[in-house]
């Protein structure tokens, strides 16, 4: 039952991408380090490319894993170059992964000049592979069938996913194996195969019948459902893999039917409907027969047989003597519920759990350029449209404080503060005055000095490290094989140059507020003092309570009402065009993928039109309605200043009441801009200790690389000889021990059984053996005198006779003899290479082993060794066999 279906993998045919990826990186990119670094990110796409396609794959994760980021790497790059048959042309060739084609055709193939055929063919493999490794698993514990169950729904989430895709992204007919039928039937089947794991896992945990016949009826119905599908499908049956894989369909789903009947029938007896349960038992005894007739080559029934079998019988048993329930038909039985655990898993990049892009900063320059100006044109935009309104803003307050408006309306007493002047003495006072100011001119310097030690402690790292890189290269030379630190950190020296024009440019602004500042400094801390020493310093003048309530001060009145409405308004508006956002990099990036080149004026104006074109017409709106205003408040000034009488006093106290207006607005002015210059400071520290940890980060990894790089050399430098080789003279060399006698002959078989001895050491060059002599004629008595070599002779039986004196002549080879062929040793021996090779040599003299006893002599011809076990008569080998 546990028979799996896999899917063979696609083959892909070996594809250069260094060469055309290379020169388009050339083409699009200057030469610097930005161009090296996409070029090495396309030979490692290469390298990718052969790990995941270029080698036969294990069934493991870490291949599924390769595959996965490669996948997820095209996914990444398909925007960054423009794949096309008239731009970047890189024919992709892949081979039907179930056509084999025939024997003179060859394998079924495509070539196609298209991304998007390569990610689909790199997704089916990573499909066909999770079905390879989920097959492999151990399914007798919990953690195999959860790696099965997720590699199955991996593999019908890729597969569904294929058939949603791949007719848009290769616009013309595929090869069948990823056409959307058959991707689509491997997707069923995949699910099918992911519940059946959860059916297993269900059993193994022992959970409730009721569960478990839920899960095996849904996966009976997957399987089903693939079966149809591969059934009716005109182009599926004539694969010879689908035609192995519709019979493990077909025993699949009534195995899983079978099992359903089974565990819903143990639920039947349960609640005492005995009838059910043997009408249930009987339908699954019938489905798994038929496996067993039709599809017994393909899936093994015989344990679920035995054990359906067996539960019936005892059934039947109970309800024939105990409790005679009727036995209903098939058909008139409840349906048995369905329990889907399983989804396709949804393939949405990355899908790799280690991925990250090779080409993550990597912007074509055309892009790049048309970017660069589009910033440009949308800055000069927002700065005409702000700075339009500010002047304007500035201007009208310049209008009205040459006026003395409007103080001058509320100043017809001639000895009071006019009411505006104390409300904007009143605004510096609650803003914190001069003290306030003056605290954020003292912090600007303590936050510049803090930026600026940031910064040049991140240089002081990369000098240091780089300086000890220089010492080092020039004391090893070619041997310091590494990148040189003046290189590596031209980016972010770069980097730290800009911060630094940034920084000068700051403390250029930071004058320019100080000195207007000084300017108004008298006047401001004049606002700042208590009321009644504020209308002590304004000079006095003649009252003019015969203007209070006149038409034309109820009109001037109206008219500043309006002019303060419309500078609320420019507030607003202001906040509105800054806030205004939109990444044209999109629309260049179609653009050049569509017409290889960039209109950058054209998209560049039509988009800020589209998107400032509207404040535009606000804003000049606000310059006509405020022309209008200062016109209508001059002319009535002018019959204010008709009605009023003129004096020497009345000029003096006009022209402080001016000065303090302008005073204020000042202020307001000063504050704002040092606030935003300690945001601005604050914000650039946090970008220089990003800077500041990016240094230190290289600065660890190359001092990290630095030292290994350093033990390397050391341990080579050490291994290196310190002088050219020499001979040694030969009486320094160690004399050999010498040999305390004659050395012995080889031992024989029985001297090895009785003293154990290690092997000695092969010669270097063995003699070739001498000629065997004829064997001789052998009685059947002699031939039963062979001793087993597991027997050790060292302690004779007591009925052997006494042993044999040894010979007086050396020992010659060690070759076998039986009873009465003289000369040679009566028991078989193992062959001897060594140089005996003459039959007439003489034998040396025995020497006996202290407290041990001699060899057992020979017995009388035609009796056996005694005590040792009888072998019927039989030719024996003359030697023995090796």
């Amino acid at each position: 039952m546990a028979t799996f279906i896999s899917v063979p993998l696609k083959k892909a045919s070996e594809v250069d991408l260094v060469k055309p990826l290379s020169k388009f990186v050339t083409v699009s990119y200057p030469a610097g380090e930005e161009q090296s670094e996409y070029i090495r990110a396309v030979e490692e796409l290469n390298k990718l490319r052969k790990n995941a396609l270029g080698r036969p794959l294990d069934k493991h994760e870490s291949s599924l894993e390769i595959l996965l980021r490669y996948y997820d790497q095209l996914c990444s790059v398909e925007p960054k170059f423009p794949f096309s048959e008239n731009e970047l042309c890189l024919t992709f060739t892949w081979k039907d992964a179930f056509d084999k084609g025939s024997l003179f055709g060859g394998s079924v193939k495509l070539a196609l000049a298209s991304l998007g055929y390569e990610k689909t063919c790199v997704l089916f493999n990573a499909a066909a592979l999770a079905s390879q490794i989920a097959s492999e698993q151990n399914l007798d514990n919990d953690e195999g069938l959860k790696a099965a169950a997720k590699y199955y729904q991996l593999a019908s989430g890729a597969f569904g996913h294929i058939k949603d895709t791949v007719l848009s992204a290769l616009n013309r007919e595929p090869t069948m194996d990823i056409s959307p039928e058959t991707v689509g039937t491997l997707s069923l089947i995949m699910l099918a195969q992911a519940q059946e794991v959860f059916f297993l896992k269900a059993t193994s945990d022992k959970m409730k019948d009721a569960v478990i016949a839920k899960l095996a009826n849904q996966a009976a119905d997957f399987y089903g459902d693939a079966f149809k599908q591969c059934q009716y499908k005109d182009n599926l049956p004539k694969y010879f893999y689908f035609q192995e894989v519709l019979p493990v369909l077909a025993a699949k789903h009534c195995i899983m039917q079978a099992n359903a009947e089974l565990h819903q029938s143990i639920l039947a007896k349960q609640k005492k409907r005995f009838g059910e349960e043997i009408a249930r038992l009987q339908h699954a005894a019938e489905l798994v027969k038929t496996v067993a007739s039709r599809y017994d080559e393909y899936v093994s029934v015989k344990d679920l047989s035995d054990k359906i079998n067996r539960a019936l019988t005892a059934a039947k048993k109970d309800n024939d003597f105990i409790y005679h329930d009727r036995v209903p038909e098939v058909k008139d039985l409840d349906h048995i519920g369905k329990a889907a655990l399983v989804k396709a898993t949804a393939i949405t990049p990355p899908l790799s759990q280690k991925f990250t892009d090779l080409f993550e900063k990597m912007v074509p320059m055309a892009v790049q350029q048309s970017m660069s100006i589009y910033n440009q044109r949308k800055n000069e935009t927002v700065n005409r449209l702000v700075g339009t309104m500010r002047e304007a803003t500035n201007l009208c307050n310049g209008v009205l404080a040459s006026l003395n408006l409007p103080a001058a309306l509320e100043d017809l007493s001639g000895d009071s503060i006019p009411q505006s002047i104390a409300e904007k003495a009143r605004n510096i006072v609650q803003q914190g005055g001069l003290q306030s100011i003056e605290q954020l001119i003292k912090d600007l310097p303590e936050l510049l000095t803090r930026n600026r030690e940031i910064l040049d402690e991140s240089l002081k790292m990369l000098d240091d490290e780089e300086t000890t890189d220089n010492e080092l290269r020039g004391k090893f030379n070619q041997r310091w094989n590494r990148t040189p630190s003046g290189e590596l950190y031209k980016p972010l020296r770069a980097e730290g140059a800009n911060f630094r024009n940034i920084l000068d440019k700051a403390v250029q602004a930071d004058q320019v507020v100080r000195d207007r500042y000084n300017t108004h400094c008298d006047m401001i801390a004049l606002l700042c003092k208590p009321e009644n020493e504020l209308n002590a310093a304004i000079p006095s003048a003649n009252p003019t309570k015969t203007l209070q309530g006149s038409e034309v001060v109820n009109v001037l009145r109206s008219q500043l009402t309006q002019l303060d409405e419309m500078k609320a308004e420019r507030e607003t508006l202001e906040g509105e065009i800054k806030a205004v956002t939109f990444d044209m990099s999109v629309t260049f990036l179609t653009a050049l993928a569509q017409d290889g080149a960039i209109n950058e004026e054209q998209l560049s104006l039509s988009q800020l039109d589209q998107l400032y074109g509207a404040y535009n017409q606000r804003v000049q709106a606000s310059l006509r309605k405020q022309e209008e205003l200062l016109g209508q408040v001059q002319t009535s000034h002018q019959e204010f200043s008709g009605l009023k009488q003129s004096n020497t006093e009345a000029n003096q106290r006009e022209e402080v009441l001016k000065k303090l207006a302008s005073a204020h607005d000042s202020y307001v002015e000063i504050s704002s801009n040092l606030r935003e210059g300690t945001k601005f400071y604050n914000d650039l520290t946090e970008i220089l200790l990003k800077f500041q940890n990016k240094c230190s980060d290289i600065v660890f990894a190359r001092k990290t690389e630095r030292d290994e790089l350093l033990k390397e050399l050391q341990q080579s430098i050490a291994r290196e000889p310190s002088a050219p080789s020499f001979s040694v003279p030969a009486y320094q060399s160690t004399p050999a021990a010498p040999a305390a006698g004659p050395t012995p002959a080889p031992r024989t078989v029985f001297d090895f059984i009785s003293h154990p001895q290690p092997p000695p050491q092969q010669p270097q060059a063995k003699p070739t053996p001498p000629a065997r002599p004829p064997p001789p004629s052998v009685t059947p008595q002699a031939a039963t005198a062979t001793t087993p070599a597991n027997i050790p002779p060292s302690v004779p039986p007591t009925s052997n006779p006494p042993p044999m004196a040894p010979p007086t002549q050396a020992q010659g080879p060690p070759y076998p003899t039986y009873q009465g062929y003289p000369g040679y040793f009566q028991m078989p021996m193992g062959y001897n290479p060594y140089a005996y090779g003459q039959f007439n040599m003489s034998y040396m003299p025995y020497q006996a082993t202290p407290g041990q006893g001699g060899y057992p002599g020979a017995p009388p011809a035609g009796q056996p060794y005694p005590g040792y076990p009888q072998q019927p008569p039989q030719q024996q080998p003359y030697y023995p066999q090796q």
